[in-house]
């Protein structure tokens, strides 16, 4: 937690090629600000596992600046009234990358507004990472600003 420099790809899935997924971890995230990005983010995962973070990011598609700090479970639900424009609810799966200790896909299904989008990211350790293409691996849609979830939570997929 703290600092670091999030280099991200996001993609479109094709849901007919997905393998069978593990347990995921339910999440709400609302936006405080969407210049700079200021999200908090509410996570329970499998078992009893709850998480809260505040999240403030720079700008940029691929790579940007991002700061995440965990808060008070109980304290995020309460600031998750504060936001603005809708929730975004989502499960996420995390599926690690063979042959890459510590990288994972993160799958996200969502719900609500959203309902109908799945869409997955990977977090690389530099823009120039050779990632493994997995048959259910649809569009790229990183430099897309319609699947931010800042953008989703504006303008939910339903619209579309």
């Amino acid at each position: 937690m703290g600092f670091m420099k999030e280099i991200e790809r996001k993609f479109l899935v094709d849901k007919g090629k997905l393998p069978e997924l593990p347990e995921g971890a339910k999440m709400v995230q609302g936006y405080l600000s969407f210049t700079p990005t200021v999200r908090v983010r509410t996570e329970e995962g499998p078992g009893e596992q709850r998480k809260a973070y505040i999240t403030i990011k720079g700008e940029g598609m691929v790579g940007r600046d991002e700061f995440e700090y965990n808060i008070p479970f109980e304290e995020a639900a309460k600031i998750l009234k504060l936001a603005h424009a809708s929730l975004v609810s989502k499960t996420r799966y995390r599926l690690p990358l063979k042959d890459h200790p510590g990288l994972k896909w993160e799958l996200d299904i969502f719900e609500g507004d959203n309902s109908g989008l799945i869409v997955v990211e990977l977090e690389m350790p530099d823009e120039n990472f050779d990632y493994p293409k997995p048959e259910w691996l649809g569009k790229e849609v990183t430099e897309d600003p319609a699947y931010k979830n800042a953008t989703l939570s504006q303008h939910p997929y339903k619209n579309w």
